[in-house]
């Protein structure tokens, strides 16, 4: 009876775990945010090589800046920007934001593609440059009316240099060609 019993207490402590779990799978699973696909090539950049460590750590980081971007616009919200973004690049989207919702606009991007060739990586290892060829859909809402659709391609340069816990964008400048 005591072995009996302690089986059953045994399944119910792992029920109780798989029920904890499934509870929790929502929050572990990927929001539906945009999509954001980035390709980097490090091959070229100098005067120093990027290390496989830190070109992972850099293509996460630049993605998910971009997903924070993205969610920021569509939601008319600072809270996205506060960990990727830092210095002009921060400024100019908190700015986007407050324009944004002052005019009562919204924008959201999907179908993120960036292709992204770090072109400069300081020998000191803390400032890298990119140039993102970027292709996106973007809308524009007027009070959650569609004013404005339509497939983007946009390049960027971008700064970007090693935070506390990761790499931030910096700079992001949009420019005609590089």
């Amino acid at each position: 009876m005591i072995f009996f019993g302690r089986i059953g207490n045994v399944l119910r402590c792992r029920q109780a775990a798989l029920v904890a779990l499934l509870l929790a799978f929502p929050l572990l699973a990927p929001a539906d945010g945009p999509t954001v696909n980035v390709q980097l090539d490090v091959s070229k950049a100098s005067p120093r090589t990027v290390e496989d460590a830190t070109r992972n750590r850099i293509l996460l980081d630049y993605r998910f800046a971009w997903t924070s971007l993205s969610q920021a616009l569509d939601a008319n919200t600072a809270d996205p920007l506060q960990g990727p973004f830092t210095g002009s690049a921060k400024n100019w989207l908190l700015e986007t934001v407050k324009q944004q919702t002052k005019s009562g606009l919204s924008t959201h991007y999907s179908d993120q593609n960036h292709k992204v060739d770090a072109v400069f990586y300081a020998p000191e290892g803390d400032m890298i440059e990119l140039h993102d060829t970027a292709g996106y859909r973007m809308q524009v809402l007027d009070r959650g009316k569609l004013v404005y659709d339509d497939r983007i391609v946009q390049r960027y340069i971008v700064l970007m240099t090693p935070g506390a816990d990761r790499w931030v964008v910096r700079q992001l400048q949009a420019v005609d060609r590089f």
